[in-house]
């Protein structure tokens, strides 16, 4: 699964020999003109947080909707939109996934997480078959009965490391050599503050950073900058890797602030046009909790006519929304005025699904209607992301692709486009994901070369947020999707299949229905599981479960025992 540093350093230098020979160059390159890429990552925006996927599912006109985001519009205007992308049910697994081009679940990253102790930073000796960087325990506060217990999770990508025991894993920064890579905003994938694990490791320069799920809009710089150690005193480092703010910008909301320092970088790579092509990679943490806008947006949206469209009505979200929305606007515009745009291919994607008020304990968030669940959920609420590429005269305007691909195509595509080999980094690497280049130059209106038809999902977690079918909190759950099938596997004992063809919203379970495609898609999924998730990231029977004192309408069944025989 993973590199060793020694293969990482001869298979780098593969990489350098094909990124500087032109005649070997992948199918996104011109000679003598390596391309750039522009890579933005919101944080929990919901698919129908964009006016032009909401009109896309919904019909409506985008001047009924409550939420504006008209740089996005714009942008899928001007390229290329995925109807069914998909991510994962939480950020720091889609992060792990989108940099290393495999499933999340194959690096043992099932969940994120606050600061949680780990076998590294409380300098604990780590069991036989563990990681140093997973977590002790994880797990929220539920007070009803559970069959499962929670797994561990990962919280670290391999480096090479010294607590990394010869693992390594290449980054999507390292296998652009060619390139200048540069990062802005949430990481949350370095072990909560692990020197060793950060931006700067996995092979980019940090402008600013901070290994956290979520930060503060206002007055964050302190704790971006923090050295101490009080959290972890433990911890084997002389100071906490945490983050870094970067240099100020006169800003003083979060947002505005990774924009500027984004606008600063491309102005420089503007003005030095012979230098190495760039990646940017700008994750910001809108629209992810605490939730706080700009007080004139956040006024503006108060008394708005289009208040409640779709459950949408929160006017700090509306704002927050806005506030990413401009973001994108600046860095177009930047692109545009500077000449760069000419050869820069710009991607847009969210984490995972938007956190769906009607789910949430606190009820805040989003709506994600008409599609089921939201974030933390395998429906398609939880999972179905936005995902936008554009790259001035390669994209057609305004093109919608109804073909199914998910963040491991993110790693290749991007490769593919800059310029490198990607299917040789596919096979030597084994990754998961596959060029979606193709989409945007089809030959006669045909897709050729994306042959990915299954897709997989793990959360082996009981999880606080409220099942979208009976109102109780999650429980461990997995899911494959195969052709426009789709299969939820609860780990309490409830299959739910869909045809996402017929019903993207998830409306018509055919489990009980279709028992031969059930329990077909049941045993593949199952045989995945055993083939690529280890078995500490698997749940555990939890011993004091006591079956008479079960709230749930449905008794609990352990499905692996009776139809698999695990």
């Amino acid at each position: 699964m993973f590199l060793s540093r020694l293969h990482f350093v001869y298979w780098v230098l593969a990489l350098a020999m094909v990124a500087c020979s032109t005649s070997q160059v992948g199918e996104g390159a011109e000679e003598g003109a390596l391309p750039n890429v522009v890579f933005i990552l919101a944080d929990d925006l919901g698919v129908m947080d964009i006016q032009g996927y909401a009109a896309r599912f919904t019909g409506a006109d985008t001047s009924r909707m409550f939420y504006q985001t008209p740089h996005l519009n714009r942008l899928m205007a001007r390229g290329v939109s995925f109807s069914q992308a998909y991510a994962t049910q939480l950020c720091s697994p889609t992060r792990a996934g989108l940099l290393t081009g495999k499933y999340a679940p194959r690096l043992g990253f099932m969940t994120a997480m606050p600061l949680r102790e780990t076998y590294y930073n409380q300098a604990l000796p780590v069991p036989a078959g563990y990681y140093a960087h997973d977590v002790l325990d994880h797990r929220d506060d539920i007070n009803i009965p559970r069959a499962w217990d929670n797994a561990t999770s990962n919280s670290a990508l391999p480096t090479g490391a010294p607590p990394d025991a010869g693992r390594d894993v290449l980054s999507i920064a390292e296998a652009l050599t060619g390139h200048h890579s540069v990062f802005l905003g949430k990481w949350h994938i370095g072990g909560f503050g692990a020197r060793g694990y950060q931006p700067a490791d996995q092979g980019f320069e940090p402008l600013a950073w901070f290994d956290g799920g979520g930060s503060a809009y206002y007055n964050w710089r302190k704790s971006w900058a923090n050295r101490s150690k009080a959290r972890f005193p433990a911890m084997p480092q002389e100071t906490w890797a945490i983050g870094d703010p970067g240099d100020s910008t006169g800003q003083d909301y979060l947002t505005d602030d990774l924009t500027a320092q984004a606008l600063q970088f491309l102005s420089t790579q503007a003005e030095h046009p012979g230098e190495k092509p760039f990646f940017l990679y700008l994750s910001h943490f809108a629209v992810h909790s605490p939730y706080q806008g700009k007080a004139a947006e956040v006024s503006r949206y108060t008394d708005h006519s289009t208040r409640g469209w779709n459950g949408h009505q929160d006017p700090v979200y509306a704002s927050m929304i806005r506030g990413l929305d401009r973001s994108l606007g600046q860095i177009l515009a930047q692109l545009d005025s500077s000449g760069l745009a000419d050869n820069t291919l710009v991607i847009f994607m969210s984490d995972n699904g938007g956190i769906d008020r009607k789910i949430t304990p606190q009820g805040d968030g989003t709506d994600n209607a008409p599609f089921l669940g939201g974030k933390a959920c395998l429906t398609e609420g939880g999972i179905r992301v936005p995902l936008i590429l554009y790259w001035k005269g390669k994209t057609a305007a305004n093109q919608w692709i109804d073909t199914p691909v998910d963040y491991t195509d993110i790693f290749p595509t991007i490769l593919a486009a800059a310029g490198y080999d990607a299917q040789a980094v596919i096979t030597r690497e084994d990754l998961d994901g596959q060029s979606l280049l193709p989409f945007l130059r089809p030959q006669a209106g045909v897709i050729t070369g994306y042959h990915k038809t299954t897709r997989y999902w793990h959360y082996p977690f009981n999880v606080i947020y409220n099942s979208p079918y009976d109102g109780f909190p999650l429980t461990p759950h997995s899911a494959i999707r195969e052709g426009d099938a789709k299969l939820i596997f609860d780990w309490h004992g409830r299959l739910h299949l869909y045809d996402l063809a017929r019903d993207p919203y998830e409306k018509t379970d055919l489990a009980a229905q279709d028992t031969l495609t059930t329990q077909r898609l049941f045993r593949k999924l199952h045989t995945w599981l055993v083939e690529h998730v280890d078995e500490r990231y698997w749940p555990v029977l939890n011993p004091d479960y006591d079956p008479t004192q079960e709230v749930r309408k449905d008794p609990f069944q352990n499905l692996l025992e009776e139809t698999v025989g695990h």
